[in-house]
């Protein structure tokens, strides 16, 4: 018997394919950050972060990654990588980086929430209930 509530193979594996994509490219950069490597440090330094709070950027990243990929905390997780994304523009804005720097940050968060509406029947009919 089908449930009401079944996403469609399609939207469910065009979801997990623009997760896994997100989620492997935060880990990256969780991972760098935590590992402290001299391309994360340099670049956060670069943007006027200070060299000792790159490892806290790093779990706080690692952390808001791994909420994104468990189902049951994705929201949370995606509310908080949004948030991440909107310092990562606002650092690029303040800078006069590149419209390109400034514009990879919001694809990054249109695939988030893409994902997630893809999976989520709850936040299909919660944006749904607007029309």
């Amino acid at each position: 018997m089908e449930s009401a509530n079944k996403v469609p193979k399609f939207r469910l594996w065009a979801s997990y394919i623009i997760q896994s994509i997100v989620i492997l490219m935060f880990l990256m950069g969780a991972v760098n950050n935590i590992l402290l490597t001299e391309s994360a440090v340099n670049g956060a330094v670069e943007l006027g972060y200070a060299e000792d709070t790159v490892f806290n950027l790093g779990i706080v990243l690692l952390i808001s990654t791994i909420l994104f990929a468990i189902p049951r905390t994705s929201f949370i997780g995606a509310i908080l990588l949004t948030a991440w994304l909107g310092g990562a523009i606002a650092t690029h804005v303040i800078h006069n980086d590149p419209i390109f720097n400034v514009l990879f940050p919001v694809v990054f968060g249109i695939l988030i929430w893409t994902g997630l509406w893809l999976r989520d029947k709850r936040l299909q009919k919660l944006l749904n209930a607007k029309k």
